[in-house]
C-alpha cells in the first residue's frame, strides 16, 4: 500500500506554504560572509519596542510555568486599546492559527469560501483541510474586486476573506467599496477582514470594520503583532468579532496556545505609543524613496498601503531573485502569485532600501 493511500484525500490536495528564504539558509546556499538584508517577508526592519524586549526578558524567568491560557491581561489591554468588549476578542498563535480555527469551526465538507486571487494562501489551505472548496476571484487593478466576489456567492458560500491591505499587492478596498459589498451579503455568510497591515495604512478612506461588529454583523477582523509591532518570531495575533462567533472559536482553541513571552511582548508593545508611529514614519519615508527610484527606472508598481511593494521588473523574476540572493539581498518572487515578471519587496530602513535599489540596478543590467 502506498503511503498516500493512508492519507485523507483532501490532505493530498494541500499546497505547502513557501516562506521567504531565511538569512541563514542564504548564507549556507551561496557561501555568503557579508551582511545580508532580508526584504522578503514583510517584517519590521526596526524590530520590537525596547519596552517589549525588556518585558520579554523578564518573562523568560517564568518559562518553566504554563502561560495564562486565557491571555487575561492582554485581552483586557486590547479591549481598552480598541474600545471593544473582552468577549469580542480572541488571541491566537499568530493569525495563521486563527485562520485554521475559522475553518475547523465554521466549514463543513461541501462548503465554500471566497477569496481574492492572488492573496494569502492560508485561506485556501484552511478550506482544503476541512474538505471545503475555495472560489478564487481575480483581482481588478491589483485590488480585491468586491462586486465580483459578491456575484460569486452561492448557497455553498460559508465564509469570505477580504484581505485589506492585500498581500502581495499592498492595495486596499475603501469604505465605500465595503459598504456596497456588505449590503449584498446573506446573513448566513461570515466575512473575515484580514487587516494584518492595518497600522501602515495612510489612505483616509480605509474602512472601520469594527462598525460592522458593533452592528451585530457576522464579521471577524484579524490583526497581528507580527508587522508594525515587530514580533513576527513570537507568533501572536488576535481576532475581533461578534461575541457569538468568538465564543465558537474559543471552543476549538488549543490550550496554552499563546506562550508567556509572546503575551508579555505584545502587552508591552501596546503600552509603547511610539512603536507604531516610528514604524509608520520609516515605512512612509521608505515607500516614497522606492517610488522615486522605480519611476526613474521606469518600472511599474502597485501603489501600496502596506510595508511592501509589488513591482514589475519586466523580465523573468527567477534569475533576478537568484542573482540578488548571491549579492546578499533577499526578496520574494512574483511567480508564486501568478506574476512571473514581478517581485515583492519589503520596505526597509533607508540603508536597506538603498542597498536593494543598488543591487537591483546591477542585476537588471
Amino acid at each position: 500500500m502506498a503511503m498516500r493511500d493512508l492519507v485523507n484525500e483532501n490532505i493530498c490536495r494541500l499546497k505547502p506554504y513557501v516562506p521567504g528564504k531565511p538569512i541563514e539558509e542564504v548564507k549556507r546556499e551561496f557561501g555568503i560572509t557579508c551582511s545580508i538584508v532580508k526584504m522578503a517577508s514583510n517584517e519590521n526592519p526596526l524590530g520590537p519596542s525596547p519596552k517589549a524586549l525588556a518585558a520579554m526578558k523578564e518573562a523568560l524567568e517564568q518559562v518553566a510555568l504554563y502561560p495564562d491560557g486565557k491571555c487575561f491581561t492582554l485581552t483586557q489591554e486590547l479591549a481598552r486599546f480598541w474600545g471593544c468588549t473582552e468577549d469580542e476578542l480572541l488571541i491566537g498563535n499568530g493569525s495563521d492559527e486563527i485562520i485554521h480555527n475559522l475553518g475547523v469551526t465554521f466549514l463543513s465538507p461541501g462548503d465554500e469560501i471566497i477569496q481574492g486571487d492572488p492573496s494569502f494562501s492560508q485561506y485556501e489551505t484552511s478550506a482544503t483541510l476541512c474538505n471545503s472548496g475555495c472560489v478564487m476571484v481575480p483581482l481588478k487593478n491589483f485590488t480585491f474586486d468586491l462586486d465580483a466576489m459578491a456575484d460569486a456567492i452561492t448557497d455553498k458560500t460559508r465564509m469570505i476573506y477580504v484581505t485589506n491591505p492585500n498581500n502581495p499587492t499592498g492595495t486596499m478596498v475603501t469604505k465605500q467599496d465595503v459598504e456596497r459589498f456588505m449590503a449584498r451579503l446573506p446573513e448566513r455568510v461570515i466575512v473575515v477582514f484580514d487587516e494584518a497591515y492595518y497600522e501602515y495604512v495612510e489612505n483616509p478612506d480605509y474602512p472601520n470594520t469594527y462598525d460592522y461588529v458593533k452592528a451585530g454583523a457576522n464579521v471577524i477582523i484579524l490583526r497581528t503583532f507580527s508587522k508594525a509591532y515587530g514580533l513576527a518570531g513570537l507568533r501572536i495575533g488576535y481576532a475581533i468579532g461578534k461575541a457569538e462567533l468568538i465564543e465558537c472559536l474559543n471552543q476549538v482553541r488549543q490550550p496554552f496556545c499563546v506562550n508567556s513571552v509572546a503575551q508579555a511582548g505584545a502587552l508591552a508593545s501596546l503600552r509603547d505609543p511610539d512603536q507604531v508611529s516610528r514604524s509608520r514614519r520609516v515605512n512612509s519615508e521608505g515607500k516614497q524613496y522606492l517610488y522615486q527610484e522605480f519611476d526613474k527606472m521606469r518600472l511599474p508598481y502597485a501603489p501600496t498601503e502596506a510595508n511592501f511593494i509589488f513591482l514589475d521588473i519586466k523580465t523573468d523574476c527567477r534569475p533576478v531573485f537568484t542573482e540578488m540572493l548571491k549579492r546578499g539581498v533577499i526578496i520574494r518572487t512574483g511567480d508564486i502569485f501568478g506574476y512571473p515578471n514581478f517581485i515583492r519587496v519589503t520596505i526597509g530602513t533607508a540603508e536597506e532600501n538603498a542597498r536593494f535599489i543598488e543591487t537591483l540596478k546591477e542585476v537588471l543590467k
